[in-house]
């Protein structure tokens, strides 16, 4: 985003000092007493807090795994859920909602039902979009998994399907999601599992980047991933492939990191010099689907340490992305944990986003909210004093 030269070292040890939760409250170190699950206070709003032009955005609840729990849809039914998702964030993803299989189920038909609702949504409460995504190998409707297309056929899908849905939205989504994890690990194409890279060859990838450009210019354009927050074969992958779409004059806007963390193993320390060098081709940065997965004991509640390396795994994310000139957007992939993907498809793991089921604050949550107002008030110092600096020379 900025170049930010707070004392991370003191930041770190203050957020990771707070009270951490007793029972069903959880403390608010400013406020020196039990904090409400949430507050209606300004001050207390991660979005509010954020250094001007860098949002702070949540994936929505819905579709998906959701849709095999014993709940209704949480984005259409949960008020409450309604009402911290509009305080908090100043940008929404949809979790599943504009993903193939939910948002084209048939061949010639598509239910844009939930997505509208999205979009609606962010713009009565002032939030932007992040559409989320266009090429993928998962999710996608059994219709095209199993159909026997042609290679003309299937392309000529792919393209009506990126012109519909991101001409739907033109204006109303500021990033794209166009290409999802292309690469495995190992930093090779997904060549036999992704149905578009299998049947159309590499060359799809920058067709898509194409399409949706025609379909609205306005919006940004990016490349998203897990595993690579750091400096590795699958990150050295997607540099490699950029800077030759870039060289063709492909529309590629950004590259952003899901950040899907585990305390199971240490943080990705090069996050920041990862950030860079995407940085320095130009591009837009951004962390895109942030959680923080951790074992959970038998009693299923996290002793306070694994609170406190949590807390620590969201403010360093946090950190790196402020550092960076270009990353202007930072999300969570959900905030409660009542909604969360992770015990679904992590057995024994849990516990991975900034509030509790009960929409109470851990201490992941004022890590983040301190950070971001550390980072405001060093932008805000940053501006005076060039204010200043001018008048003086004047």
């Amino acid at each position: 985003m900025r170049s930010i030269r707070f004392a991370t070292v003191a930041l770190a040890t203050a957020a990771l000092a707070l009270p951490l939760m007793a029972g069903s409250a959880a403390a608010d170190p400013s406020a020196g007493r039990t904090a409400a699950p949430h507050s209606h206070a300004t001050s207390d709003r991660l979005r509010a807090a954020a250094p001007e032009g860098f949002v702070v955005g949540t994936a929505v609840a819905g579709g998906g795994h959701h849709l095999e729990q014993d709940y209704p849809d949480p984005f259409t039914y949960d008020r409450e859920y309604r009402k911290v998702l509009a305080r908090q964030f100043s940008s929404v993803s949809a979790e599943n909602q504009m993903k193939w299989d939910y948002i084209h189920p048939e061949r010639d038909r598509y239910d844009f039902g939930q997505a509208d609702a999205i979009v609606e949504f962010a713009k009565r409460n002032k939030q932007v979009v992040r559409g989320h995504t266009l090429l993928w190998h998962s999710q996608n409707p059994a219709w095209l998994e199993e159909g026997d297309f042609s290679r003309t056929e299937l392309r000529a899908i792919l393209r009506e399907h990126i012109t519909t849905v991101v001409g739907r939205y033109a204006g109303r989504i500021q990033q794209w999601d166009v290409a999802n994890e292309i690469f495995d690990d190992q930093g090779n194409l997904r060549t036999q599992n992704d149905i578009w890279i299998r049947e159309l060859g590499p060359g799809i990838v920058a067709d898509a980047f194409r399409w949706a450009h025609q379909a609205d210019p306005g919006a940004k354009l990016f490349f998203n991933d897990y595993n690579v927050e750091g400096l590795n074969a699958k990150s050295d992958a997607y540099y490699t492939l950029i800077q030759d779409l870039l060289e063709q004059g492909v529309p590629v806007d950004g590259f952003s990191v899901q950040g899907h963390l585990s305390t199971r193993y240490g943080f990705p320390g090069d996050l920041k010099d990862n950030l860079d060098r995407f940085d320095a081709l130009g591009l837009e940065t951004a962390v895109t689907e942030l959680d923080v997965r951790m074992d959970l004991p038998e009693s299923g509640e996290p002793t306070e340490e694994q609170q406190r390396k949590q807390a620590d795994y969201y403010q360093r994310t946090l950190e790196a992305c402020l550092a960076v000139d270009g990353c202007n957007s930072f999300t969570i992939w959900g905030f409660t944990d009542k909604y969360s993907w992770v015990p679904v498809f992590f057995e024994g793991e849990g516990f991975a986003n900034v509030m509790t089921d009960e929409y109470e604050r851990k201490p992941a949550f004022y890590a983040l909210r301190d950070t971001l107002k550390e980072a405001a008030r060093e932008d805000d110092c940053e501006k005076h004093g060039k204010h200043h600096h001018r008048h003086g020379k004047g």
